[in-house]
């Protein structure tokens, strides 16, 4: 969106106008924001067709995509579908309109002008351990907990491994919806529930799942190698809710709930 709003790009541009060799074509930016690309998830080939014992990069597994035999769910528009590859797809965009990597970018647009001193992009096997960099752990026959190693899909990012605080997060959820990195345009663009070709909604805006139920919120939970994360914006209360941690824990929309609950029960709405 920051890229939109400097004229560099368009929701409506292909990623063949960027990568002029992607496979799957007629893919647009919207359709990547909104996971209605239907693109094969990436996983899946680093882990059955890569032959090389370095996890690939963004740029590489782009390049080695020309080449798969993976095939795509659907054609785009046709359906909503969550895709890691959708978004890895994203970030290898901003590298290439941006002429800097996906961690300069972040760093330089989104985390100085916020004060998020201590948020950064971490690829595997090409960066270096950060002071504090937590590791993930899986539980271990109901008590023991087993740190979980780096994997052959950890060097990419753009769909994971950006590390930070709640504090931080924080920073960032305040900074977006109060207008210093993005205009209400954009904000609005956002928080809107994408839509099918055939105009069936879906419930995700750009980056963010959209409920207009009773609870009304917007939000984003993720969940690799033994980290969970909770974002969560209740519109009614005002409030926000941020829950990060490292021991696979599964349960965390019921975990933010519950905070929720206690902060209205004692601190009114």
């Amino acid at each position: 969106m920051l890229l939109k709003e400097r004229n560099k790009i368009k929701l409506t541009d292909t990623v063949n106008a960027y990568f002029p060799d992607f496979p799957f074509k007629n893919v647009t930016i919207k359709n990547l924001l909104n996971h209605t690309s239907g693109l094969p998830k990436y996983f899946w080939v680093a882990e059955h067709e890569w032959k090389q014992k370095k996890a690939p990069t963004n740029n590489e597994m782009m390049e080695f995509l020309e080449s798969s035999n993976a095939k795509r769910y659907f054609k785009p528009g046709r359906n909503f579908d969550y895709s890691n590859t959708g978004y890895f797809v994203l970030a290898s965009i901003v590298e290439k309109v941006s002429g800097t990597s996906f961690s300069s970018f972040l760093k330089s647009n989104i985390f100085e002008p916020l004060q998020m001193t201590h948020s950064y992009v971490y690829s595997f096997e090409n960066d270096s351990i950060k002071e504090n960099q937590l590791d993930g752990y899986r539980l271990y026959k109901g008590w023991r907990h087993l740190k979980i190693r780096s994997t052959i899909n950890d060097a990419i990012v753009g769909d994971k491994n950006v590390y930070t605080t709640a504090e931080d997060l924080f920073k960032w959820t305040q900074g977006l919806n109060t207008g210093k990195l993005l205009t209400r345009t954009s904000l609005d663009l956002m928080y809107c529930k994408g839509e099918t070709s055939d105009g069936k909604k879906v419930p995700y805006g750009f980056g963010f799942r959209i409920d207009t139920n009773e609870e009304k919120s917007i939000y984003h939970h993720g969940r690799w190698n033994g980290f969970s994360t909770a974002l969560t914006k209740y519109l009614k209360e005002d409030l926000v809710v941020i829950v990060l941690e490292h021991t696979s824990y599964k349960d965390m929309h019921s975990l933010n709930k519950k905070i929720r609950q206690i902060i209205v029960e004692n601190f009114g709405t």
